[in-house]
């Protein structure tokens, strides 16, 4: 991302201007900021922003997921580890605290670190010291400013035993809480403009514009998961787009529903392992091969699983495989890979069916 982007998609109503107003006013300190807010309202715009204003704007800034890993995982991810400390550790490898020295790290959904993590975060906080992974003694100390984001009521989960009030404490020196979508509507507008633009600059896709009614009924959705599903949306729309313009029968079901627009009754059916799968995916943006590869080879989830998943996105794609490894967040250098594990587990569906 550009340093430009992350203040210009924070928003411009009047929450988020006050909001930006009070970034420029403390992004060239070195406090520690603890970010709140729903999921998918931008907290990640917030801190790239703090970052960009800040003195180290020259230096890293460095994203950490703390939900999206286990703890023996997340633990090598920030602070490393030595070759051999584990099986697959073939080499040293450098933790993101480090790749972060001089710079901001990004701890997003810090509230889904166990309490063995917290303790080990909060020692860090404290020292600046890192020990990796299969070290016998603690290492370098870095500089870095660190940045904390969760959706969840941290002070709350104090009360239930389920995070440190010390370390809590300790990331709440500045608070910042991102209102969300629905209760800023008219940046939705911007966004819509700014991530069309983004999604159709020389692609080679199809789409170059939205339809007037199409854009009032993205206007007037309330956006439940925020900027994050509203990014998706377009997305999706600019990459199955089959006019020029997007017109109002190409919006996802739950926007023509909003704005009213008479939809085809449905029969209510009970959600699938392919429907969980589906939302990691498409509204996560999860990866395939960090979410559906490791539960398919540990047998967690079943053939059949995987093939109604490919279905789904087959039917979103209109038959195209590419657009199904976009969709499933896979690199296009992934496409062989991904049609030969479909091949190699049969879980490939012929996609001249999925043809319009």
């Amino acid at each position: 991302m550009r340093h430009t982007e992350a203040a210009e998609l924070i928003g411009t109503s009047h929450q988020m201007v006050e909001l930006k107003q009070e970034i420029t006013r403390i992004a060239r300190s070195d406090a520690k900021v603890l970010i709140t807010g729903e999921s998918g309202v931008g907290k990640e715009l917030v801190a790239r922003a703090i970052h960009d204003g800040s003195p180290r704007t020259e230096r890293a800034f460095v994203a950490v997921n703390c939900a999206g890993l286990p703890e023996t995982l997340l633990e090598s991810e920030l602070f490393g580890h030595v070759k051999g400390s584990f099986t697959g550790a073939y080499r040293d490898k450098q933790g993101k605290l480090e790749m972060a020295d001089e710079g901001t790290v990004f701890l997003d959904e810090v509230g889904e670190m166990t309490l063995r993590m917290q303790g080990l975060l909060l020692r860090f906080l404290e020292t600046g010291e890192l020990q990796k992974v299969g070290a016998d003694r603690t290492g370098r100390i870095v500089n870095v400013r660190v940045v904390a984001a969760t959706n969840r009521n941290l002070q709350d989960m104090i009360q239930q035993g389920q995070f440190r009030e010390d370390l809590f404490y300790r990331l709440n020196v500045i608070h910042f809480w991102v209102p969300p979508l629905r209760d800023r509507k008219e940046d939705i507008p911007l966004l819509i403009e700014f991530f069309l633009g983004r999604f159709t600059r020389g692609n080679g896709y199809l789409v170059r514009g939205i339809e007037p009614d199409a854009f009032a009924a993205l206007t007037d959705y309330p956006w439940p998961g925020n900027v994050r599903e509203l990014e998706n949306v377009i997305e999706r729309l600019v990459v199955t787009g089959r006019h020029e313009m997007v017109r109002v029968d190409d919006l996802p079901p739950e926007v023509r529903a909003q704005r009213g627009v008479s939809l085809r009754p449905k029969r209510e059916r009970r959600r699938t392992v392919a429907d969980d799968l589906w939302k990691r995916l498409v509204d996560d943006r999860e990866s395939f091969w960090t979410t559906v590869y490791p539960l398919y080879m540990a047998r967690e989830i079943t053939k059949q699983n995987v093939r109604d998943l490919v279905r789904r996105g087959l039917e979103e794609a209109r038959g195209n495989y590419k657009i199904v490894c976009k969709l499933f967040n896979m690199d296009e250098r992934d496409y062989k890979r991904f049609l030969n594990f479909l091949r190699k587990h049969d879980c490939q569906l012929p996609f001249k069916e999925f043809r319009q």
